[in-house]
């Protein structure tokens, strides 16, 4: 009989052991993922991928040598004195270079460029079926490199009378500092939702919705999904952020993070969510 009770009680330790070492472990893993990295790196892709198409807009729009000829550096969407626009429409094979220079360059949404973006087209930005190629040479943000191309095709207007544009993208973000390298591809459109019929920036609204997959700085895969259009306000201390809209981040082998750009304020703010808890992050 003691031997029956003493098998049933070291049975009974171990069932309970086994529990609370599962209890545990589940813990240590929930605790574990509340990494938000590979958000902020889909932010970071994603929001270059979006400048490179309002750089080429805005070079779009010029027709001088150079930015502070033919507007006001506060009139600029993000172009400043610094950067010099060159013009080759004479060719088969018309070409926009946008140049900031070999040094930094500061630009009217806060970040600093080095080096240049050729834009290709094959008409004006505003007609049906225009495409444009946008490729970075030598080409640097805040100090990460960035390589690669993107299209940017018009699409014409939509039900709505709104512009849309299709945008495939497949560049690389070599992190300043050694600090990994972001791949990026991603199809998006993009729809002019305000500010169209007017020559200035400040009145611009872009609505962007659509998917995209990589690799984080990491190293890690992930797929980013829309499930909300993501909001570019271009006016004045707005246009350096999405300022509202959601997406389904997952990077692989992870949980779905769910990121909140919020409600139109014009901030660098934004939430993740993960396994239910919310996090707060500062845009890069």
């Amino acid at each position: 009989m003691k031997t029956k009770q003493l098998t049933l009680g070291l049975a009974l330790v171990a069932i309970v052991s086994a529990s609370m070492f599962s209890s545990c472990r589940k813990k240590q893993i929930e605790e574990k993922d509340t990494d938000t990295a590979s958000a902020k790196d889909q932010s970071l892709a994603s929001s270059t991928v979006n400048d490179m198409t309002s750089i080429s807009d805005e070079a779009g729009k010029g027709n001088a040598t150079t930015v502070s000829s033919f507007k006001t550096a506060e009139s600029n969407a993000i172009l400043s004195s610094c950067s010099v626009i060159t013009y080759d429409t004479l060719a088969a094979a018309k070409t926009i270079t946008v140049n900031f220079g070999a040094t930094n360059c500061l630009c009217n949404d806060g970040r600093n460029r080095r080096g240049s973006l050729i834009i290709n087209f094959t008409g004006r930005y505003r007609d049906s079926n225009t495409v444009i190629t946008v490729t970075p040479q030598n080409y640097f943000v805040n100090d990460n490199q960035v390589t690669g191309s993107k299209t940017i095709t018009n699409k014409g207007h939509n039900a709505a009378n709104h512009l849309v544009y299709e945008i495939n993208a497949n560049i690389s973000i070599i992190k300043a500092g050694g600090a990994g390298t972001i791949t990026w591809q991603s199809t998006r459109q993009r729809e002019w939702i305000s500010g169209e019929s007017t020559l200035t920036w400040a009145d611009d609204i872009y609505s962007l919705t659509g998917s995209a997959y990589g690799t984080t700085a990491s190293g890690g895969s992930f797929t980013s999904v829309i499930t909300s259009p993501l909001i570019r306000n271009m006016a004045f201390g707005c246009r350096r952020h999405f300022t509202q809209g959601t997406l389904e981040h997952t990077p692989s082998g992870k949980a779905t993070r769910y990121i909140d750009f919020g409600n139109g304020a014009c901030d660098d703010q934004a939430t993740v969510t993960i396994n239910g808890n919310i996090y707060n992050i500062t845009l890069p």
